[in-house]
């Protein structure tokens, strides 16, 4: 073991040094004020800007939404191309002007009609179009698709609408009825937000509300915008340089980012795959993982701030839905920053103050800070562990060493008893151990009367499973049997009192008082049938027996305590209220049942459960007959509708 002195001589040291170092405490206060103030303005400022970048993306799908339904409306929509080709084309002119995130608006018919108009600002659109220089829009028109004269067009015009040029394009390759946003708006019979999917006539992974024609719902209208005119409306530089943020669709998948280069690689993906978003989209962004799990938390469930560790570094990351009248159900946008970003500057002003003012008294700072965590840190481990020992957390673990030889022999001494106790507890309920070590506790668990609830279980055959496996077998299944019982039993506040071969007895209201004994006992047994049940089908898949479990449960007064010799005492109950259970316990072997009660039992909780009466039984080794009862389940299941049988 390491060198050690007495603790006096710290505690002297500690002493002289405090005195040269009073200053620290102001330090200290002011640092950790000052880091507050910084966090709390990062916070406010993150949130505002958060906030406002939501509420763009918002405002663009919102945009895309009011012009779809407008265009629901209008009369001359809702004939088919060429009828009314003129005031088609001059409306969706004039959506894609008020609505400069959208990329195009069309009709589709269910004769197999479509009328596109594309905004070409965008290069990539015009290179894929072909379209010849000056193009601000391009329509496509499909007419006419069940006739022999079929009309299929692409017309480019001007920043003025003028004609710049036009040609055919193939309309056997797209069909309006087949495309998603048309299925589902006929599907559904009202507006649907779609995607991300890719767009038949550009290629390009794009989002896409569409709603039905107000007088013929198998006339669908609808608008696209872009997924990386999303990405540019995500833009989270002005908070700090690293901060991102991006949208998450309903089932957690990437569907925009505010970062370019993972933008064009989730377009590739889009664009490589024709429709579905491939899985590694969400290796792209690290925290996708941690903001799902945050989402489905009630707490978030309308969004909210959270701090967070992604990557060895705290972050605070921002969540709020941004569904928009009911489309985009699901989806979310994130902000995610890191706190350094936030108070790297506080920081660096907090820190070069406390420099020089620590700086003033260095020596005595180093002391005490050195002797006043050796001594603090011991004592609270200390004091720590032996409230742990008191509540018997009993797990092992190193003893740790100090400087100081008292705690170190402490420490030895807490190690000992928590091993002891552990030990102990083995063999003895916990809660019985629990007041044996408590101030009084032999008084606690003397003997005394009182009601219980006991159970008694045995396992049919047991001995004729014991003559045909071996005993490594036995021993493995009956441990499992054991360990799967004893915890059911704790969870349902119940005491195992002792384990008699292959039964287990088991209590309630003692050690620990429980007015409602009677009903967990009632509980606990149908648990434990229902628990043993899915224990034989594993046996039966492992090649293990199977273990058919009979149950004997009984209410009444007994004497519970320690009983025994001077030098050796065991903690059990006594009386006729025990043996009657025990008794119980092997009636079902004649009557071919699992769970027989005593009247007493059905007195107490008969309201709450399903009984079987089955009469007056004479029980061996007792004069009284006793008023035999088969527990069958819950009340409001089974065992309602066999309660009166």
């Amino acid at each position: 073991m390491g060198w050690s002195k007495p603790l006096r001589l710290h505690l002297g040291v500690l002493v002289v040094a405090s005195l040269l170092c009073t200053s620290m405490p102001i330090i200290w206060l002011a640092f950790s004020r000052g880091s507050e103030a910084a966090v709390s303005a990062g916070v406010q400022q993150m949130r505002g800007m958060s906030l406002r970048l939501i509420e763009g993306y918002r405002n663009t799908l919102e945009g895309g939404m009011e012009a779809a339904a407008l265009a629901s409306t209008l009369p001359q929509l809702a004939s088919p191309p060429p009828q009314d080709i003129k005031a088609k084309q001059d409306f969706f002119l004039e959506v894609l002007r008020n609505v400069p995130n959208a990329t195009s608006v069309y009709t589709g018919y269910p004769d197999g009609s479509y009328l596109q108009v594309i905004n070409t600002a965008r290069q990539d659109t015009r290179r894929t179009l072909a379209a010849p220089d000056g193009t601000a829009f391009a329509i496509r028109t499909i007419a006419g698709r069940q006739s022999a004269d079929v009309v299929s067009t692409l017309q480019f015009l001007d920043g003025e609408t003028r004609p710049v040029g036009e040609r055919k394009v193939d309309y056997a390759s797209f069909d309006p009825r087949q495309r998603p946003w048309y299925q589902s708006v006929v599907q559904d019979g009202m507006p649907v937000s779609v995607g991300p999917y890719v767009a038949g006539t550009l290629g390009v992974p794009t989002l896409t509300i569409a709603a039905p024609m107000r007088d013929d719902a198998k006339v669908v209208v609808g608008i696209n915008i872009h997924l990386e005119t999303i990405s540019r409306l995500l833009d989270a530089r002005g908070i700090s340089p690293r901060a991102r943020a991006y949208i998450i669709d309903a089932g957690d998948d990437l569907i925009a980012h505010s970062n370019p280069d993972i933008m064009s690689r989730i377009i590739a993906i889009w664009s490589r795959t024709s429709g579905t978003l491939d899985a590694t989209a969400n290796g792209f962004e690290t925290s996708i993982e941690t903001v799902a799990r945050l989402r489905r938390d009630p707490a978030f469930a309308n969004g909210g701030l959270a701090r967070i560790e992604l990557d060895g570094e705290s972050h605070l990351v921002q969540i709020a839905p941004v569904s928009v009248s009911g489309l985009f159900k699901g989806s979310t946008a994130v902000i995610i920053v890191p706190m350094e970003d936030l108070v790297a500057e506080a920081n660096r002003l907090l820190l070069h103050n406390l420099l020089i003012a620590a700086g003033l008294v260095l020596a005595g700072v180093a002391a005490s800070v050195l002797l006043s965590r050796m001594v603090s840190r011991s004592l609270y481990r200390l004091a720590d562990e032996a409230r742990r020992i008191g509540d018997l957390d009993v797990g092992e673990k190193a003893v740790s060493h100090s400087l100081i030889t008292e705690i170190n022999t402490l420490a030895t001494a807490l190690a000992a008893s928590r091993h002891a106790i552990s030990q102990f507890a083995l063999y003895v309920p916990r809660e019985v151990v629990r007041r044996i070590v408590s101030p009084g506790g032999r008084a606690v668990v003397k003997a005394t009367r009182q009601d219980v609830t006991v159970l008694f279980t045995d396992i049919r055959d047991f001995t004729a499973i014991s003559e045909q496996h071996s005993p490594e077998d036995v021993v493995d299944t009956l441990s499992a049997y054991f360990e799967l019982l004893n915890t059911i039993a704790e969870r349902h506040g119940g005491t195992v009192v002792q384990y008699l071969g292959d039964s287990i007895f088991v209590m309630w209201n003692a050690p620990v008082e429980d007015p409602a004994h009677a009903e967990h006992g009632c509980r606990c047994a149908l648990a434990m049938r229902a628990a043993i049940d899915g224990l034989n089908d594993e046996n039966a898949r492992n090649g293990r027996p199977e273990l058919i479990t009979r149950f004997g449960l009984h209410t009444g007064p007994a004497v519970v305590g320690s009983f025994g010799a001077a030098s050796r005492q065991q903690y059990t109950a006594m009386g006729d209220t025990i043996n009657v259970a025990s008794r119980l316990e092997g009636l079902n072997k004649e009557f071919g049942t699992s769970i027989l009660t005593s009247a007493a039992i059905h007195d107490a909780v008969g309201n709450r459960f399903g009984f079987r009466p089955l009469g007056l039984v004479q029980v061996k080794g007792r004069a009284e007959k006793v008023d035999l009862w088969e527990l069958v389940g819950e009340s409001g299941g089974d065992g309602n509708s066999s309660q009166g049988a």
